[in-house]
């Protein structure tokens, strides 16, 4: 990278990373699609199950962010082999965190749900779901380390096919296995998670066949697994250490906010799990910019140009907003078809259209928040960014309690939570971007 980006550079890098998530999400949108039609038990069960999942795995998730950020300085700075290396330690670091995810899901993980959740049939139904659902971590753990090394040195096509794969397989087997079609059982909500088991398996297979042909195993030193090297990982932990925290933090909020939730009814929560994977939906494109973001900003950095980190960043925002009102206007036209995906009970889709009204403002804030706090963790400040999540999540979750527990206030109010969480965290980078203090970090 040579100068600030263009629009279409930017575009380029950023439109693979939209499509793969939109495939990935998609499989929880097939999820969510199918359960509904199963029952709003299994329903909530997989939004609580679900959560709970990625409450764990987000922490390998983090892992790989930080490794992103390595990956594209040394992209940055021409450091070739240094990619290679990063990516090939990264892979035991993750190996030895799916296998501590598991332990711990194992263990305790499964128990707690019961001791959280108020509905005995919902807390049945996610310990079902959860306890099929985990053994896919070991998979995830590894595609998030292909991720980290595509995203890092801007090459991210492959990951658009690779999560088409996935969700292609991901849907035939939910069609298949929830309701028992081409002659396999009838599993329900369990057949819902072997069905995501599967097609990360094969995603992982398909990512690393690729990758020996998509890119020159000897330029980037790929692959070559020799001994652990505690100063490269030690580099990357150095920075992924308070993103782990920062996204635990994170979904533990998430989570708590859903525990909230439950209890203001079955039918809340069913409600809110509609419009949470609607929701997902509509950030993709906000996401994706943020990932190039990231990338972009430490490679700069890498360049030896900090003064193009906030150019840089503004331009994104422009983006980044024109597809924010893409989503909104989408959702505005059509609220009920984007429900009716989700469920055919009238009466389920008319309680999750407030809150899916109230979303849609947040979703304009949002593209500014991601991106500015996206550059915060691409000039490996990831300290700061820590600090500020912990600042803002605890103002989340203390006005979800005051609103839902306290006020007991229709389910669509309680939502209103997402414009403080929005305007808090991009306040807070934006005053840190334009202080300057990143420009004396090393990596």
């Amino acid at each position: 990278m040579s100068g600030i980006p263009s629009y279409r550079r930017i575009w380029d890098i950023s439109f693979p990373i939209i499509i793969s998530l939109l495939a990935q999400d998609l499989i929880q949108v097939i999820d969510t699609a199918f359960l509904g039609r199963v029952g709003e038990v299994e329903l909530g069960a997989s939004a609580i199950g679900g959560l709970f999942y990625f409450l764990l795995f987000i922490v390998a998730f983090a892992f790989g962010s930080g490794a992103q950020i390595v990956i594209a300085r040394r992209n940055g700075e021409k450091d070739f082999e240094g990619v290679g290396r990063v990516m090939d330690q990264g892979i035991y670091v993750l190996v030895g965190l799916a296998v501590l995810i598991f332990v711990v899901s194992r263990l305790w993980a499964i128990d707690l749900i019961e001791l959280l959740i108020s509905s005995p049939q919902v807390a049945s139904a996610s310990k079902e779901y959860l306890d099929v659902r985990i053994w896919g971590i070991f998979f995830a753990c590894q595609n998030i380390g292909f991720r980290a090394l595509y995203v890092g040195i801007t090459r991210t096509r492959l990951l658009t096919y690779n999560a088409f794969f996935m969700a292609g397989i991901n849907v035939v087997l939910d069609y298949a296995l929830i309701f028992g079609h081409f002659g396999l059982p009838e599993m329900g909500l369990e057949g819902a998670a072997l069905a995501s088991v599967i097609a990360e398996g094969c995603s992982t297979l398909f990512l690393f066949i690729a990758t020996r042909y998509a890119l020159d195993p000897k330029h980037y030193a790929l692959f070559r697994f020799v001994p652990p090297d505690l100063k490269v990982i030690r580099s990357v932990l150095d920075l992924s250490v308070f993103i782990m925290l920062q996204y635990f933090l994170s979904m533990c909020a998430w989570f708590l906010f859903f525990i909230i939730i439950e209890r203001l009814g079955e039918r809340e929560l069913a409600a809110s799990n509609i419009v949470r994977s609607a929701y997902m939906i509509l950030m993709i494109p906000m996401w994706g910019f943020g990932s190039t973001t990231n990338t972009l900003v430490s490679n700069a950095i890498g360049e030896g140009r900090p003064d193009l980190v906030l150019p840089i960043t503004w331009k994104i925002i422009r983006l980044s907003s024109l597809a924010a009102a893409f989503m909104v206007t989408l959702s505005l036209l059509f609220p009920h078809q984007i429900l009716s995906i989700y469920t055919n009970d009238p009466g389920l889709r008319q309680a999750s259209l407030p809150i899916l009204y109230v979303i849609q403002g947040s979703l304009f804030m949002f593209s500014l928040c991601m991106v500015f706090f996206s550059a915060v963790s691409g000039t490996a400040a990831t300290r700061t960014g820590l600090v500020i999540e912990v600042i803002t999540l605890s103002m989340y979750v203390s006005m979800t309690w005051y609103l839902g527990i306290h006020l007991r206030l229709a389910v669509h109010q309680v939502w209103f939570v997402e414009y403080l969480y929005v305007f808090v965290m991009g306040a807070l980078s934006w005053w840190y971007l334009q202080s300057g203090r990143w420009k004396k970090l090393k990596v």
